[in-house]
């Protein structure tokens, strides 16, 4: 079996309204769908959300750095051979979220090629993950009941606060009320997206002590270095590194240097392989883990689950699984459910990427 081509094609779906956070603003999934079909036949299928604030891809890049450089290099290749695609897409710099793609896209074909779903070829742990929902800059109230609805509507008792704001009082608000309104039985973190400094977070946490917050998440810039250590040192709750650990490197950059104790994995810019990688070095050093949400369809949170549920560290916390929910379409021909606070991974061949072709046609862009 050899990868015959690669598809890289564009495709948009609006949110029903705005997501916003520190770092940016979304109001379209305007996503790149990976394609790498094989000589006999067999196709592997991965979703890429570009995120210029983030990473610096856009929908352009992203399929211009698949058509030209990795398409032409990869062909040829038995997607077998993983390691191989490593090295070759790891001569081009940067472009996290392209080469994620193509290589969660080669795991499914593997795992069709073999009759085997790939959560148990990664692993096998157990077969679903509890769900952390996201909830973006709203006022608190608004907040409160998104929160509310999702507990009662899916049975989700995690959330992801999205912070950052200034006054910072906005924020220091925002988690009084969702804990007041939620009660003690409710888990809640922050995410700053580096929109504070190390000092500014030091002061949130000081004036939410007490209310039971478990993480915060990339509070400030890393290159804040020696303020980031500080923050790190006198925090009571484990800080996450998120946009400062997209690679293995990085990852070990910052645990050695203390600018973080524990580490948001996303299979979006980091793949299968390279999401191995990173859980094996922060298993090693017993440090935390969480599966993250880059505001993900309902193909990228597929395969989130498929890792997070594959691996005992990884499922311990719950998986930032739910934001397709803020989307008015999607591509998956069959929808993922959350039943009872938890989705399930698909109990077949590769990842379980049906694409609904009615759906790509309509809403692709090329």
């Amino acid at each position: 079996m050899k990868i015959e081509r690669i598809e890289a094609i564009p495709y948009a779906i609006p949110y029903t309204h705005p997501l916003r956070f520190a770092s940016g603003e979304v109001h379209t999934a305007s996503h790149v769908l990976i394609r790498v079909h094989t000589d006999d036949g067999l196709v592997g299928t991965a979703d890429t959300p570009p995120r210029p604030y983030t990473y610096g891809e856009t929908q352009k890049s992203i399929i211009t750095v698949v058509d030209e450089i990795f398409a032409p290099q990869l062909a040829g290749l038995d997607p077998f051979d993983r390691e191989k695609a490593q090295r070759v897409m790891a001569r081009t710099v940067h472009n996290d979220t392209a080469k994620g793609a193509v290589d969660i896209a080669l795991w499914d074909l593997i795992g069709q090629a073999v009759g085997t779903p790939v959560h148990k070829l990664l692993g096998g742990y157990t077969d679903s993950m509890r769900v952390s929902h996201m909830l973006g800059f709203r006022p608190a109230a608004e907040l409160l009941e998104e929160a509310q609805r999702f507990r009662e509507q899916y049975g989700v008792t995690t959330f992801k606060l999205k912070t950052g704001r200034r006054p910072l009082d906005l924020d220091v608000e925002a988690v009084r009320v969702l804990r007041e309104g939620l009660g003690d039985d409710v888990e809640i973190y922050l995410d700053a997206n580096r929109g504070w400094t190390a000092n500014e977070a030091m002061e949130v946490l000081r004036r939410t002590d007490g209310l039971g917050l478990t993480a915060l998440e990339e509070p400030c810039d890393a290159s804040e270095a020696m303020s980031r250590r500080r923050l790190v040192e006198h925090s009571s709750i484990p800080i996450v590194g998120d946009e400062s650990v997209p690679t293995p490197g990085d990852v070990s950059r910052e645990l050695l240097s203390g600018g973080c104790n524990a580490v948001c994995i996303k299979t979006a810019r980091s793949g299968f392989t390279q999401a191995t990688e990173i859980l094996g070095l922060c298993t090693g050093l017993g440090v935390d883990v969480t599966m993250g949400n880059q505001i993900d369809t309902q193909i990228g949170s597929l395969a989130t689950v498929t890792f997070g549920a594959a691996h005992e560290a990884s499922q311990r916390r719950a998986g930032e699984l739910s934001n397709f929910l803020d989307m008015s379409d999607d591509l998956l021909a069959e929808p993922l459910e959350i039943i009872s606070g938890r989705i399930h991974v698909r109990d077949v061949p590769g990842v379980g990427i049906a694409i609904d072709e009615e759906k790509l046609a309509r809403y692709r862009q090329d």
